[in-house]
């Protein structure tokens, strides 16, 4: 059974940093995406971040180039999210996603497979 764990989520003033983590069990990824999604109230889940094995990246929202770091540790089987300057829109649910395929398609949630429960991230100015 595939489990998709995310930690680290939390409440934060603007400008400060988190790191997410999503531990991964009971699926071989190493010939996938793994990505971050994030769902704020009111509004459809989008892609943050994503990273692939066989793709050039890892890849970034326009909104968090440049302050988010996506990276994997195939040995502990965990995909992290580092998260930095952080700003009151970035106040979601953030989602840990696996894809089976090649490909790396932030821009459709529906092209991932699994999905981890959610953390919640806030944000306040």
């Amino acid at each position: 059974q595939v489990q998709l764990v995310e930690s680290g989520g939390g409440s934060v003033q603007a400008g400060n940093s988190l790191r997410l983590s999503c531990a991964v069990s009971g699926f071989t990824y190493s010939h996938d995406c793994m990505g971050w999604f994030r769902q704020a109230p009111g509004k459809e889940r989008e892609g943050v971040a994503g990273i692939s094995t066989f793709l050039a990246g890892p890849f970034y929202a326009d909104s968090v180039k440049g302050r988010f770091t996506i990276s994997r540790d195939n040995a502990k089987n965990t995909v992290d999210l580092q998260m930095s300057n952080l700003k009151p829109e970035d106040t979601a649910i953030y989602y840990c996603a696996a894809r089976r395929y090649v490909g790396c398609p932030l821009q459709s949630s529906s092209a991932f497979q699994y999905w981890g429960q959610g953390t919640q991230v806030t944000v306040s100015s």
